[in-house]
This record gives C-alpha cells, sequence and structure tokens, in this order.
C-alpha cells in the first residue's frame, strides 16, 4: 500500500476547550513548515516550524461561545490547503465499549439528545458493563501517557464537543482527511487529499521530550508565577531547536494565565513531528487505532 500524504506547508496546533465560553481559554497557533516531511518512515530531514501568528479564539472567532467558536474550526479546517491540524481532544472512544465503528461513533454523538455530562454517564455505565471497572483507557492513551483517559469527568466537555461539532462536521468532506481513520483517502490515487487533521495532546508531547508537564498553569484568570514562569522557559527552551517563536508569542506565552498559548505551541510541534517519524504503514494497518484513535505526540 503507497500512501499519498499533501505536501504540508502549514501546521495548526489547537488548545480546544468544550467548555461554554471555549473561546476564553482556547488557543490556536499556525507555523510554516521548516523541515520534515510526513510519509511512511522517518522524514528527509528534521522536522522544524516557524509560528506565524498565536491567538485566543475569542480574537479569531469573533466570539466566545462554543458554538460560534466550533464553526470557526469546521470552517479555517474546510478553507485550508496543505495543512496538517492538530487538535487537543479525544478522536475516539476505546474498543471495548463495542461502540461500533469510528464513523458510528460520530453518529450516535449526533443524535445524543443528553449534554457531555449525560454522554459521560452513558460511557461509564457502558463500562460497568463489560468490564469490572468505570474508565477504560485507549491503547494510545497508555502508549503517550495521556492525564485522563477520554471520558473522564476533566476531559469529557472535550471529546464531546470535538467529536460531534468539529470531527462530525468534516468527516464527510473528501478533501479532508482524519487520521489513523481515514487512510484509505490516502490511497485514492484518482484524488488528492488537502489537509489532514490528527489529535494532539501536549502533555504527551513534553513527557516524550523529557520536559516538565506540571506546574506551569495558573488557575482563576490570576497572573502566573514566577515559579510557573520558570518552568515556561524551560519549555520553550527545550522546544527552540523545534520552532522559531517570535518576541510578541513569547510575550503571550509568558502572560498567559492557563498555559493555553503555550499549549497549542507544543501541540503544533508534537503532531509535526509525530506525522514526520512515525512509520504510517504500520499506524494504518493497526487494529486498534482505526476504531479508537491515537495520539500524534
Amino acid at each position: 500500500m503507497t500512501l499519498r500524504f499533501p505536501e504540508i506547508r502549514d501546521v495548526v496546533g489547537v488548545d480546544f476547550s468544550g467548555g461554554r465560553n471555549s473561546g476564553l481559554t482556547a488557543w490556536m497557533a499556525k507555523a510554516e513548515v521548516l523541515g520534515g516531511r510526513p510519509g511512511p518512515g522517518p522524514g528527509a530531514d528534521r522536522p522544524r516550524l516557524r509560528l506565524r501568528s498565536l491567538d485566543p479564539l475569542s480574537r479569531l472567532a469573533g466570539g466566545e461561545d462554543r458554538e460560534t467558536v466550533n464553526r470557526f474550526f469546521v470552517d479555517q479546517i474546510i478553507a485550508s490547503d496543505r495543512a496538517v491540524w492538530g487538535f487537543d481532544f479525544p478522536f475516539g472512544l476505546p474498543i471495548e465499549l463495542a461502540l461500533g465503528p469510528w464513523t458510528r461513533q460520530l453518529k450516535q454523538l449526533d443524535r445524543f439528545a443528553g449534554d457531555a455530562k449525560e454522554y459521560g454517564r452513558l460511557l461509564v455505565a457502558r463500562t460497568q458493563e463489560v468490564a469490572d471497572t468505570m474508565h477504560i483507557r485507549r491503547l494510545t492513551d497508555r502508549e503517550t501517557k495521556t492525564p485522563f483517559d477520554c471520558y473522564h469527568y476533566r476531559i469529557i466537555y472535550q471529546t464531546f464537543h470535538g467529536m460531534r461539532d468539529v470531527l462530525r462536521r468534516i468527516v464527510t468532506d473528501r478533501d479532508t482527511c482524519v487520521l489513523p481513520f481515514q487512510f484509505r483517502r490516502l490511497v485514492d490515487k484518482g484524488h488528492s487529499v488537502r489537509r489532514l487533521v490528527v489529535e494532539a495532546c501536549p502533555s504527551s508531547t513534553l513527557k516524550r521530550l523529557g520536559l516538565p508537564h506540571r506546574l506551569y498553569k495558573q488557575s482563576g484568570g490570576k497572573p502566573p508565577t514566577e515559579s510557573q514562569r520558570r518552568v515556561r522557559k524551560e519549555i520553550l527552551a527545550g522546544l527552540a531547536p523545534r520552532i522559531e517563536l517570535p518576541p510578541r508569542a513569547l510575550r503571550e506565552i509568558m502572560a498567559n494565565p492557563g498555559g493555553d498559548a503555550l499549549d497549542a505551541v507544543i501541540a503544533a510541534v508534537g503532531c509535526w513531528e509525530a506525522m514526520v517519524t512515525d512509520d504510517h504503514l504500520s499506524v494504518a494497518k493497526h487494529p486498534r487505532y482505526r476504531l479508537e484513535g491515537r495520539v500524534y505526540a
């Protein structure tokens, strides 16, 4: 099987939020590719990016509410060309829950009448039916050491709204390829996709790089402490060989209370390095990834 990747020019990292006013905490980092290329095996050169913009979604989408922000994401994805998008939310659910193929999971979410909290409770009840536990982590969660399982109460709003309000709206677009679920679109010789969408996880990327993955986020909208700023500086020093950051972006990252701006940058770096270095043929053939998803970190 030969995979025909688009020639990637842009990498977009998104620190996604499932909150009601998600535009206040979601950030988007847009970078241009300086080195590396996706393909079946290691890239020809070192993955490297240059950041072009870093913004909160309230600034970009023209509103803070979740519906406005998620519509903006869908429109921007469909309009992009030769781009990879890395979103920080789970793209699929554990295979043990027997919810069927990924597209069926998206359709079930679309038809679900309740909210994210109720859907999380439904998944917990389903888990208790099939296993002697309340939560199951996907294989990729264990491999990349994600902080939570994909329907933990602290992540279920991201999973619910990311899958339902973003992925469900782009899944039928033939020019878009959501990995690892739609590798077949990279095999079609009669059509070339224009963009890739993958699941990112900043915490997993930091762990892979051996950088601090805690103690850099401030809560309650308060300015980061000096200790948190020191951790951010250490993270930025570790990212420096991988992405060029302009002074304005560095100031945004150091001032942003929740660390969301930094997470968007890490999402871009992590998903691009994974795209360049992964053995995509093995991922495409994996029996679990194509059903429950995979973190590109």
